[in-house]
């Protein structure tokens, strides 16, 4: 179930490329640890872990990290093109 949209305007000064790469580098580690998390719950969904409940859960946790993962890349995809 989708709601309404959101824009989201972000005023962040940043002082040196160093401080935007380090911004940039802190938010791939931050996806690619979403991403992880993504995986090792899709594993263990189609390896057949736990009973059906259990299933739900994990099924549930994997969906929030993988939205967790889409709105890190957006925000990666917006840096990207402010730079």
């Amino acid at each position: 179930m989708t709601g309404p949209s959101h824009d989201l305007q972000l005023y962040l000064p940043l002082a040196s490329a160093e401080e935007f790469d380090a911004l940039e580098r802190a938010l791939l580690k931050a996806r690619a640890s979403e991403l992880s998390e993504v995986r090792r719950r899709d594993v263990r969904l189609t390896a057949g872990y736990g009973e059906p409940t259990n299933r739900d859960v994990i099924d549930d946790e994997a969906r929030r990290a993988q939205l967790r993962y889409d709105v890190l890349t957006t925000l990666l995809e917006a840096i990207r093109t402010a730079r």
